[in-house]
Protein backbone atom coordinates (compact mmCIF):
# COMPACT_ATOMS: atom_id res chain seq x y z
CA UNK A 1 0.00 0.00 0.00
CA UNK A 2 2.35 2.34 0.89
CA UNK A 3 4.70 1.97 -2.50
CA UNK A 4 1.32 2.44 -4.11
CA UNK A 5 0.56 5.98 -2.48
CA UNK A 6 4.25 6.76 -3.11
CA UNK A 7 3.51 5.99 -6.77
CA UNK A 8 0.58 7.69 -7.27
CA UNK A 9 1.93 11.03 -5.48
CA UNK A 10 5.60 10.83 -7.96
CA UNK A 11 2.53 10.75 -11.04
CA UNK A 12 0.58 13.94 -9.70
CA UNK A 13 4.27 15.46 -9.36
CA UNK A 14 5.12 14.49 -12.99
CA UNK A 15 1.61 15.71 -14.52
CA UNK A 16 1.85 19.18 -12.61
CA UNK A 17 6.02 19.46 -14.16
CA UNK A 18 4.03 18.37 -17.62
CA UNK A 19 1.84 21.47 -16.59
CA UNK A 20 4.71 23.72 -16.02
CA UNK A 21 6.26 22.74 -19.14
CA UNK A 22 3.13 23.37 -20.96
CA UNK A 23 2.56 26.43 -19.65
CA UNK A 24 6.35 27.77 -20.37
CA UNK A 25 6.03 26.36 -23.77
CA UNK A 26 2.80 28.87 -24.23
CA UNK A 27 5.01 31.66 -23.36
CA UNK A 28 7.72 30.75 -25.58
CA UNK A 29 10.25 30.32 -22.66
CA UNK A 30 12.98 27.24 -22.27
CA UNK A 31 13.37 26.51 -18.46
CA UNK A 32 16.78 24.90 -17.05
CA UNK A 33 17.10 23.50 -13.86
CA UNK A 34 20.29 24.05 -11.94
CA UNK A 35 21.12 21.73 -10.14
CA UNK A 36 24.46 22.02 -7.53
CA UNK A 37 25.38 21.62 -3.91
CA UNK A 38 25.95 24.54 -1.59
CA UNK A 39 28.63 26.67 -2.04
CA UNK A 40 29.40 25.55 -5.90
CA UNK A 41 28.45 28.80 -7.06
CA UNK A 42 24.97 28.99 -8.87
CA UNK A 43 23.94 32.20 -8.27
CA UNK A 44 27.43 33.21 -9.58
CA UNK A 45 26.62 31.34 -12.66
CA UNK A 46 23.21 32.84 -13.22
CA UNK A 47 25.12 36.37 -12.88
CA UNK A 48 28.06 34.89 -15.67
CA UNK A 49 24.67 33.85 -18.00
CA UNK A 50 23.05 37.28 -17.67
CA UNK A 51 26.23 39.06 -18.77
CA UNK A 52 26.80 36.54 -21.47
CA UNK A 53 23.34 36.89 -22.68
CA UNK A 54 22.98 40.71 -22.41
CA UNK A 55 21.07 42.03 -25.65
CA UNK A 56 20.52 38.50 -27.12
CA UNK A 57 18.03 36.64 -24.24
CA UNK A 58 16.21 37.67 -21.16
CA UNK A 59 16.80 35.75 -18.23
CA UNK A 60 14.50 35.20 -15.35
CA UNK A 61 14.97 33.28 -12.22
CA UNK A 62 13.37 30.85 -9.28
CA UNK A 63 15.39 30.72 -6.41
CA UNK A 64 15.07 27.71 -4.51
CA UNK A 65 16.59 27.51 -0.67
CA UNK A 66 15.51 27.02 2.97
CA UNK A 67 15.06 29.89 4.72
CA UNK A 68 16.82 32.99 3.02
CA UNK A 69 16.52 35.11 -0.43
CA UNK A 70 19.72 36.61 -0.20
CA UNK A 71 20.58 35.29 -3.30
CA UNK A 72 17.27 36.77 -4.97
CA UNK A 73 18.07 40.36 -3.82
CA UNK A 74 21.78 39.88 -5.37
CA UNK A 75 20.08 38.86 -8.85
CA UNK A 76 17.60 41.85 -8.44
CA UNK A 77 20.21 43.99 -8.81
CA UNK A 78 21.50 43.41 -11.59
CA UNK A 79 18.06 43.46 -12.77
CA UNK A 80 16.97 40.08 -13.33
CA UNK A 81 13.41 39.14 -12.86
CA UNK A 82 14.03 36.64 -9.86
CA UNK A 83 11.12 35.07 -7.39
CA UNK A 84 11.94 33.42 -4.26
CA UNK A 85 10.78 29.98 -2.78
CA UNK A 86 11.43 28.87 0.55
CA UNK A 87 10.93 25.16 1.11
CA UNK A 88 11.46 25.36 5.05
CA UNK A 89 13.33 21.98 5.78
CA UNK A 90 12.32 20.56 2.31
CA UNK A 91 15.72 19.39 0.54
CA UNK A 92 14.64 20.40 -2.85
CA UNK A 93 11.71 22.12 -5.46
CA UNK A 94 8.54 20.84 -5.93
CA UNK A 95 6.70 21.10 -9.50
CA UNK A 96 3.96 22.29 -7.78
CA UNK A 97 5.83 24.83 -6.08
CA UNK A 98 6.96 25.96 -9.25
CA UNK A 99 3.72 26.08 -10.36
CA UNK A 100 2.49 28.79 -8.22
CA UNK A 101 6.20 30.93 -9.18
CA UNK A 102 4.80 30.90 -12.84
CA UNK A 103 1.77 32.79 -11.73
CA UNK A 104 4.02 35.54 -10.30
CA UNK A 105 7.03 35.61 -12.93
CA UNK A 106 6.10 37.91 -16.46
CA UNK A 107 6.71 34.94 -18.40
CA UNK A 108 6.11 36.99 -21.91
CA UNK A 109 9.09 39.69 -20.73
CA UNK A 110 11.43 36.55 -20.17
CA UNK A 111 12.87 34.26 -23.03
CA UNK A 112 14.83 31.90 -20.38
CA UNK A 113 13.80 30.61 -17.26
CA UNK A 114 16.69 29.32 -15.09
CA UNK A 115 15.57 27.30 -11.56
CA UNK A 116 18.09 27.53 -9.21
CA UNK A 117 17.02 24.26 -7.29
CA UNK A 118 18.10 24.08 -3.05
CA UNK A 119 21.62 22.91 -2.86
CA UNK A 120 21.60 19.02 -3.36
CA UNK A 121 23.16 16.92 -5.47
CA UNK A 122 20.73 14.49 -4.79
CA UNK A 123 17.05 14.81 -4.43
CA UNK A 124 16.25 18.12 -7.10
CA UNK A 125 17.34 15.04 -9.81
CA UNK A 126 14.11 12.79 -9.14
CA UNK A 127 11.78 15.83 -9.70
CA UNK A 128 10.69 16.74 -13.14
CA UNK A 129 9.81 20.75 -12.74
CA UNK A 130 8.85 21.86 -16.31
CA UNK A 131 12.25 22.60 -17.56
CA UNK A 132 13.80 21.23 -20.92
CA UNK A 133 16.98 20.17 -19.50
CA UNK A 134 18.97 19.85 -16.25
CA UNK A 135 22.41 21.40 -15.80
CA UNK A 136 24.70 19.51 -13.34
CA UNK A 137 26.96 22.27 -11.49
CA UNK A 138 30.35 21.00 -9.63
CA UNK A 139 33.46 22.92 -8.46
CA UNK A 140 36.64 21.95 -7.95
CA UNK A 141 36.24 22.38 -4.36
CA UNK A 142 33.94 19.54 -3.91
CA UNK A 143 36.77 17.21 -5.13
CA UNK A 144 36.75 15.10 -8.58
CA UNK A 145 34.78 12.18 -7.22
CA UNK A 146 31.40 13.78 -7.31
CA UNK A 147 29.88 11.86 -10.78
CA UNK A 148 31.26 8.03 -9.13
CA UNK A 149 29.28 9.38 -5.79
CA UNK A 150 26.13 11.37 -7.22
CA UNK A 151 25.83 8.97 -10.60
CA UNK A 152 21.89 9.88 -11.48
CA UNK A 153 22.59 13.93 -11.90
CA UNK A 154 25.62 13.46 -14.56
CA UNK A 155 23.22 10.83 -15.92
CA UNK A 156 20.59 13.05 -16.43
CA UNK A 157 21.61 16.55 -17.13
CA UNK A 158 22.46 17.85 -20.40
CA UNK A 159 25.33 19.67 -19.23
CA UNK A 160 27.89 19.73 -16.30
CA UNK A 161 29.72 22.96 -15.38
CA UNK A 162 32.78 22.67 -13.25
CA UNK A 163 33.41 25.96 -11.70
CA UNK A 164 36.46 27.36 -9.78
CA UNK A 165 39.18 25.91 -12.44
CA UNK A 166 41.23 28.31 -11.02
CA UNK A 167 41.81 26.90 -7.87
CA UNK A 168 43.33 23.45 -9.51
CA UNK A 169 46.70 24.61 -8.88
CA UNK A 170 45.86 24.97 -5.21
CA UNK A 171 43.93 21.40 -4.90
CA UNK A 172 44.22 18.05 -4.69
CA UNK A 173 41.66 18.11 -7.84
CA UNK A 174 42.33 15.54 -10.75
CA UNK A 175 41.26 16.25 -14.13
CA UNK A 176 41.65 13.05 -14.87
CA UNK A 177 39.76 11.01 -12.37
CA UNK A 178 36.63 13.71 -12.36
CA UNK A 179 36.63 12.76 -16.89
CA UNK A 180 37.52 9.00 -15.80
CA UNK A 181 34.65 8.68 -13.17
CA UNK A 182 32.18 10.73 -15.72
CA UNK A 183 32.38 9.16 -18.49
CA UNK A 184 31.64 6.19 -17.26
CA UNK A 185 28.39 7.51 -15.64
CA UNK A 186 27.98 9.15 -19.19
CA UNK A 187 30.29 9.04 -22.17
CA UNK A 188 28.92 11.94 -24.44
CA UNK A 189 27.77 14.50 -21.89
CA UNK A 190 29.24 17.88 -22.46
CA UNK A 191 31.52 19.65 -19.87
CA UNK A 192 32.27 23.31 -19.82
CA UNK A 193 35.20 24.14 -17.23
CA UNK A 194 34.91 28.03 -16.49
CA UNK A 195 35.74 30.35 -13.54
CA UNK A 196 32.99 32.52 -12.39
CA UNK A 197 34.76 34.37 -10.74
CA UNK A 198 37.71 35.31 -13.31
CA UNK A 199 35.57 34.56 -16.24
CA UNK A 200 37.31 32.42 -17.86
CA UNK A 201 35.21 29.93 -19.53
CA UNK A 202 31.82 31.81 -18.96
CA UNK A 203 31.52 32.59 -22.98
CA UNK A 204 31.60 28.84 -23.91
CA UNK A 205 28.52 28.86 -20.98
CA UNK A 206 26.58 31.49 -22.76
CA UNK A 207 27.16 29.75 -25.91
CA UNK A 208 26.05 26.31 -24.88
CA UNK A 209 22.33 28.47 -23.57
CA UNK A 210 21.92 30.19 -26.56
CA UNK A 211 22.56 26.99 -28.58
CA UNK A 212 20.56 24.58 -26.72
CA UNK A 213 17.70 27.37 -26.98
CA UNK A 214 17.73 27.41 -30.83
CA UNK A 215 17.85 23.68 -31.05
CA UNK A 216 15.42 23.45 -29.18
CA UNK A 217 13.06 26.19 -31.21
CA UNK A 218 14.05 24.05 -34.43
CA UNK A 219 13.14 20.65 -32.79
CA UNK A 220 9.35 22.08 -32.03
CA UNK A 221 9.02 23.79 -35.70
CA UNK A 222 7.14 20.43 -36.77
CA UNK A 223 4.79 20.39 -33.67
CA UNK A 224 3.77 23.97 -34.30
CA UNK A 225 2.97 23.48 -38.24
CA UNK A 226 5.73 26.34 -39.01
Amino acid sequence: MKVAIKEDILKEEDRIGARNREVLHKHGVTAFNLIGSPGAGKTSLIEAAYRQLLGKAKIGVIEGDLASDKDTVRLKKLGLEALQINTGRGCHLSPGMVEEALSDIPLDLIDILIIENVGNLVCPVSFHLGEEAKIGLVSVAEGDDKPTKYPLLFREAAVVILNKIDLIPYTDFSREAFYQGLRVINPTIPVIELSCRTGEGVGEWGEWLIGYCQNLYERMKPENGN
